[in-house]
């Protein structure tokens, strides 16, 4: 597996530096208030110091830097903290749909605030009210975000605010998919386009452009999207395959818990198509959250005796290969030789991970 690019720690330490800034500030802030409000900026430090890969913020960077910008400036800092910060939000709210007990290795923040709640004795309904808690984190840490981003270029605030809409669309079509056990390739492709691939690769990359460009410029955003769009792809793919495959030590996730959760991926929709009798009779277990450790092997063995798994790994190859040559053409088209050679480290990263 691929180790990740030196360049990755030195961007996420500038990125973490600025959102220790903005969180100890408002912990303090809130927390003069009432002692009870500086846990809900806690709880997002906690969850943003837990890990987190900051590829989200790396891309920006590097869309920054290709399109000409100076890396020693600050607005693609703020830029980055603001995905962190997205991100999270999405995280905490995903936590609360997807009912899961963990995230990077630690307990999930509607379950922390539930058991608050139940050991002091409160009125209510213990999941309620940690559940609404956790909403309420995400929607805070949504705020922060848009913050950060108050005084960056109108086409940069623009297509931030583009990329939020497709970001709650996709968490919509997750939803949606999972509750009716979808299986249809196209839908499933789609969830994975919008859920993730596009704000994980694509559009950080096109805010970094706009923030050095500071005006919309088509064509190169175009070239973006030819390199961001197929790896943002294959970072979903490689997601997919974790989740049902990967190592819980290193994923933060319990193995099996996509399983559980029913979730509408490429690697399930291929192997219900390839599928046999006794096959389909093992997948429609799917879904169940008391899936045990042998159900979750039984699927497993499906999974890869249909050939799902190792198409998936056949797609990841081919959208990485459409990657390279967009990248290719980056260069070709001008954008700075580091930024073209750096994303070539992060593509191998992204598509050959292992948490």
């Amino acid at each position: 597996m691929p180790v990740a690019p030196a360049s990755l720690s030195l961007i996420a330490g500038r990125v973490e530096a600025r959102l220790t800034e903005v969180l100890d500030r408002e912990s303090l802030r809130w927390g003069a208030v009432d002692p009870d409000l500086g846990a809900l900026v806690d709880a997002i430090r906690q969850l943003v110091a837990a890990g987190g890969k900051r590829l989200r913020p790396a891309f920006c960077h590097w869309g920054f830097v290709g399109a000409g910008g100076d890396p020693a400036e600050d607005s693609w800092v703020a830029a980055g903290a603001a995905f962190e910060l997205l991100h999270a939000f999405a995280l905490f709210h995903d936590d609360v749909m997807d009912g899961s007990a963990t995230r990077r290795g630690e307990r999930t923040a509607h379950l922390v605030f539930a058991d608050r709640h139940e050991g002091g004795g409160w009125s209510g309904e213990a999941r309620r009210f940690g559940e609404g808690v956790a909403i309420l984190i995400g929607d805070l840490a949504f705020v922060y975000a848009d913050a950060l981003l108050h005084d960056a270029p109108r086409a940069a605030r623009e297509l931030w605010a583009e990329l939020r809409v497709e970001l709650n669309v996709g968490q919509f079509l997750d939803i949606l998919g999972t509750a009716r056990a979808d299986r249809d390739p196209t839908r499933a492709r789609r969830v994975v386009r919008y859920k993730s691939a596009k704000y994980t690769v694509e559009r950080p990359l096109h805010l970094g452009a706009l923030l050095a460009t500071g005006e919309h410029r088509a064509v190169e955003l175009d070239r973006l999207s030819a390199y961001g769009l197929p790896l943002g792809d294959a970072f979903q793919l490689r997601d997919d395959i974790l989740g049902v495959f990967g190592d819980s030590a290193l994923t933060g996730k319990p193995v099996g818990d996509d399983l559980r959760e029913g979730k509408p991926t490429p690697l399930m929709a291929i192997a219900a198509q390839r599928a046999d009798g006794d096959q389909r009779q093992v997948l429609a277990r799917v879904g169940d959250p008391e899936l045990t450790a042998e159900e979750v092997a039984a699927i497993q063995a499906v999974l890869v005796a249909t050939g799902a798994h190792q198409a998936i790994e056949s797609e990841i190859d081919a959208l990485v290969a459409e990657a390279f040559t967009a990248l290719d053409a980056l260069a070709d088209a001008g954008f700075a030789p580091t930024a073209v050679d750096a994303l070539g480290e992060l593509t191998r990263y992204v598509a050959w991970r292992d948490a």
